[in-house]
């Protein structure tokens, strides 16, 4: 009786076998919203490490509620103007952008 060889993959060959490889519609879909799916959990993370509950950000940038929600589960895109406000009038962060080619 042969073994069955448990062969490891790594994270990119993974995603190039489920996806496609970079550059491919199908895998900058993924990458697109693996980006947005990171923010809502970062900003989850945020507001929590703050104490604050979704209302209370929410009422702190002029927001609602259910919109802060459907952010954190990446169920909303998110405009830049928004995302700042969120950032540093409802959490008191400061923004920083990186663009990488």
């Amino acid at each position: 009786m042969e073994k069955n060889k448990n062969k490891l993959t790594s994270f990119k060959d993974h995603l190039d076998q489920e996806y496609g490889k970079t550059g491919t519609e199908t895998r900058e879909t993924y990458e697109q919203e693996f980006e947005a799916f990171k923010l809502g959990a970062m900003l989850q993370e945020l507001r929590k490490e703050k104490g604050m509950t979704q209302e209370q950000l929410a009422q702190k940038c002029g927001t609602t509620k259910t919109y802060i929600s459907r952010i954190e589960n990446n169920a909303s895109d998110i405009r830049l103007s928004t995302l700042m406000r969120i950032v540093q009038v409802g959490l008191g962060g400061h923004l920083n952008l990186n663009v990488s080619m």
